[in-house]
């Protein structure tokens, strides 16, 4: 046997292969998140196609897990939970960004 022969996929290296892709989509979802921020409060744009992709990969992820059978019903009150307190704190968020623009160019 050579020591070039790969390893034969097993339970193990699946699930570190899935653990590093949530890594992964976890660390871009926040990246993208990150940076619509960046564009609305200090260049003024809307990057609403970047929050789309986040909207999206988010809801590729749920249906796929929906179908595979696997999506908890704590998933879905969890989901709900998280889906509300985003909601505060982007409201809370906005709101303070307003005040604080008004603040600094004197309206």
């Amino acid at each position: 046997m050579s020591m070039t022969s790969s390893v034969g996929r097993d339970e193990r290296t699946v699930a570190v292969e899935n653990a590093g892709h949530r890594w992964a989509y976890t660390f871009v979802s926040f990246a993208l998140l990150i940076d619509v921020a960046y564009r609305g409060v200090f260049r003024h744009e809307a990057a609403w196609d970047l929050l789309a992709l986040v909207f999206v990969g988010g809801t590729v992820i749920t249906i796929h897990q929906i179908r595979q059978k696997v999506w908890a019903r704590g998933h879905t009150r969890g989901a709900v939970l998280t889906g509300l307190l985003g909601a505060v704190i982007a409201v809370i968020v906005a709101v303070a960004a307003m005040v604080w623009v008004r603040a600094v160019n004197g309206g």
